[in-house]
């Protein structure tokens, strides 16, 4: 059932976090304002306790806390499955591998799931607690949204909210004067990403569509001698652009009446073809220079309006050969 693949999307998702909070920084000034140092604040990966007992055992019980102080660490704490972005599990969706776009590729929806993180601030002085707090919330309202490339060989880059969800202060300053103090911040987030299943390639993508259904009227006195009168094929064909292949944009604004439309390049259009503009499907009745006549709404799709730059996608014989099951689709037919 289960065979072996690795997206590292989770050890991305990680990463990625982490490398939010890389460039803090904490300046002291004196008396008179002057910046007399600029510590950038270290970031590690690694629970709380860890560096805590590492403060309280070290062997030099003089040094300077300032000196290790202020520091920073975050860890992987939990991952959950997150229902209220749950999608159709049977649908999938067609790609390709970057900078090879013939070798198309399918995979099924990525699942949701949430992964919790949590990151420690560690200071001596209240005031550099501040300082860098007051870096870090400003960005969280309550989310940031962070551009992930979840699995780089198909190009599936999404933006992963990463969801502040509470603080929480702890002031460890018990015993007695020689007692190292630990001032402590601990923010906890929710990062919503996705998990991929495995990637099938072109050539184990099942075929599961009729592709071409042929109808015979025969007439005649007898079923033993019928004379074909009328032969009628059909084939299926796609309403929409799965090879995402996109040829021009609009160079204007268009409204949902609109049959003539301007493109940036025509070049690649012919008459008589199927194009897609965001999810309406439209037919090129007639072409002069970057001007298309357009029959708009076809196949049942939604008249939109469109905005100046909207990609002009193209509906070719490939996109035929991959309408999924369960998808809409039209239908090219012939008679003989």
């Amino acid at each position: 059932m289960f065979g072996y693949f690795y997206h590292e999307i989770l050890r991305r998702t990680l990463v990625s976090f982490g490398s939010i909070f890389k460039n803090i920084e904490v300046r002291h000034s004196d008396s008179s304002g002057n910046v007399v140092s600029i510590i950038e604040v270290p970031l590690a990966y690694g629970p709380t306790q860890k560096f805590l007992s590492r403060l309280e055992q070290s062997p030099d019980l003089n040094k300077s806390v300032q000196i290790t102080l202020p520091r920073m660490s975050f860890e992987f704490t939990g991952l959950t499955y997150d229902s209220s972005r749950k999608v159709t599990t049977t649908q999938t969706f067609i790609t390709s591998i970057v900078g090879v776009g013939t070798d198309i590729r399918k995979s099924y929806m990525p699942v949701p799931y949430n992964m919790q993180f949590e990151l420690s601030i560690y200071t001596k002085l209240n005031e550099d607690m501040l300082q860098i707090i007051e870096q870090i919330l400003p960005y969280f309202q309550p989310s940031y949204n962070l551009s992930v490339n979840l699995i780089e060989t198909i190009g599936e880059k999404r933006d992963i909210p990463i969801i502040l969800e509470n603080i929480s202060m702890q002031d460890d300053y018990e015993g007695d004067f020689n007692t190292r103090r630990s001032l402590i911040y601990t923010l906890r987030f929710t990062a919503k990403t996705y998990i991929f299943g495995p990637i099938s390639s072109s050539s184990s993508i099942e075929k599961d569509i009729i592709r071409k259904v042929s109808i015979g009227y025969i007439s005649g006195d007898t079923t033993n001698n019928p004379t074909r009168e009328l032969s009628y094929s059909v084939e299926p064909r796609a309403i929409k652009s799965y090879s995402n292949n996109i040829v021009t944009n609009l160079s204007q604004d268009i409204g949902t009446d609109t049959t003539n439309i301007i493109v940036n390049n025509s070049s690649s259009i012919s008459e008589e073809t199927y194009i897609v503009i965001d999810n309406e499907e439209m037919y090129v009745e007639k072409k002069s220079a970057n001007t298309l006549t357009v029959r708009r709404g076809e196949d049942l799709t939604i008249k939109q309006s469109h905005v100046s730059g909207s990609a002009v996608k193209l509906i070719t014989n490939a996109d035929n050969t991959l309408i999924e099951v369960g998808d809409d689709f039209g239908f090219n037919g012939s008679t003989q």
